[in-house]
């Protein structure tokens, strides 16, 4: 990596007090770059995240973290103010935008599912065992992660709100987790906190084109999050900035437990994943530090997969 400690470079995480955020934090931090970690959490959390924030100054770095809203105008110029004092003559070499803030309300109104036991009940008769004895069994084996045995259990059943997407949880939701990332870069930029070569990246899933019950606000924040990264990685190249799309596979954050129905998103991802597991947090993390080496410096413009194959698994 770039000497970052001599130089005073920073990456600035929009989302790190969890999941792929706080990975990436602790990956770039173990490499020696200068965090600054922008969250919203309660401060009845706190105790616990300050813990994480102190395994990364562990490694010897510089670490500001602020809890405000990333998402007003007023927050945002409030964090870019502190950013300027707090950076020196350092500049921000890598942003993350890793914010996931989204609106799963469902865009139909659901019909209850019908419990039907009477595939449980005849594979109890027929193998001569009693229904719950049979129902143990299975539950056991679901654990040992045969996932076969989810939708039988009604494991994959999920529970939609009453209430449907409305024009304001599609706004907020776009401007969330989609375009703000372009107010973010053009702030930055304007301010001159860049540094000469800087990576912005952002993260999208695989519902960006595969539609999923209540994802449909989310799902279209992340097209327009795509769209805007190709628009900053065409018309902010000439200021030394690249920009960039990942797409992590199924994922266990506190974000994705959030998706109704996520239980059965993971069962289903370690079925057809081909390395049979689920991508993890730090599996992210170590693209978005290869994604800031010297080398990656001709990536523009690009959406890439960070799922083991996920995505080309049928």
């Amino acid at each position: 990596m770039r000497d970052t400690l001599e130089n005073g470079d920073w990456s600035l995480i929009l989302g790190g007090s969890s999941g792929m955020g706080l990975a990436t934090a602790k990956k770039l931090a173990s490499h020696g770059m200068n965090v600054f970690i922008v969250h919203r959490d309660r401060r009845g959390s706190m105790h616990e995240i300050q813990k994480k924030f102190d395994e990364i100054r562990a490694h010897g770095v510089r670490l500001e973290t602020i809890n405000t809203d990333a998402l007003s105008l007023d927050g945002r110029n409030s964090i870019l103010d502190q950013l300027a004092v707090k950076l020196g003559n350092g500049k921000i070499s890598l942003l993350l935008h890793s914010i996931a803030l989204g609106n799963l309300k469902p865009a139909a109104p659901q019909k209850s599912p019908d419990v039907d036991d009477s595939t449980l009940a005849l594979l109890a008769e027929a193998s001569g065992l009693h229904v719950e004895k049979l129902e143990q069994a299975m539950r056991g084996l679901l654990a040992q992660g045969h996932q076969k045995f989810a939708e039988l259990l009604g494991e994959d059943r999920a529970h939609f709100s009453d209430t449907l997407l409305d024009e304001e949880d599609f706004a907020q939701t776009i401007y969330s987790m989609g375009t703000s990332l372009m107010f973010w870069v053009q702030d930055l930029h304007l301010r001159n906190l860049f540094a000469a070569d800087a990576r912005v990246l952002g993260l999208t899933s695989e519902g960006n084109h595969t539609a999923w019950q209540g994802y449909a606000a989310v799902s279209a924040a992340k097209c327009a999050l795509e769209s805007i990264a190709r628009s900053i990685a065409y018309e902010f190249a000439v200021h030394g900035i690249r920009c960039n799309i990942l797409q992590p596979g199924v994922t266990d954050t506190p974000a994705l437990r959030l998706i109704p129905g996520s239980k059965q998103m993971k069962y289903l991802a370690i079925e057809r994943n081909p390395f049979s597991r689920l991508t993890t947090v730090e599996d992210v993390a170590n693209v978005v530090y290869l994604m800031s080496l010297k080398e990656a410096a001709w990536i523009n413009g690009a959406l890439i997969r960070v799922d083991g194959g996920e995505a080309v698994s049928r």
